[in-house]
């Protein structure tokens, strides 16, 4: 009787053992810098009830640089 490999195990590169395999450390990162942005709004400006010193309008350049730090925060999680 021969013996058949899993479709997984075969040698065709993909490995259900380890999720997420063949991503980048970069599309890792930006993955969870979108987790991160979504769940909490970072980078957005702070509009709804309440006092708070910050100025409740921010510059689309402003929210793109907030972003952009997020992200690199995330690469350096990644790559550590």
């Amino acid at each position: 009787m021969a013996v058949v490999d899993p479709p997984n195990q075969a040698g065709n590169g993909t490995d259900s053992s380890s999720p997420g395999a063949g991503r980048t450390k970069d599309e890792v990162a930006l993955e969870l810098m979108k987790f991160i942005a979504v769940t909490t709004g970072y980078g957005r400006a702070q509009s709804g009830a309440g006092f708070s010193g910050k100025p409740a309008a921010r510059t689309p350049e402003e929210h793109a640089e907030a972003l952009i730090e997020l992200f690199e925060r995330c690469r350096k999680v990644v790559n550590e």
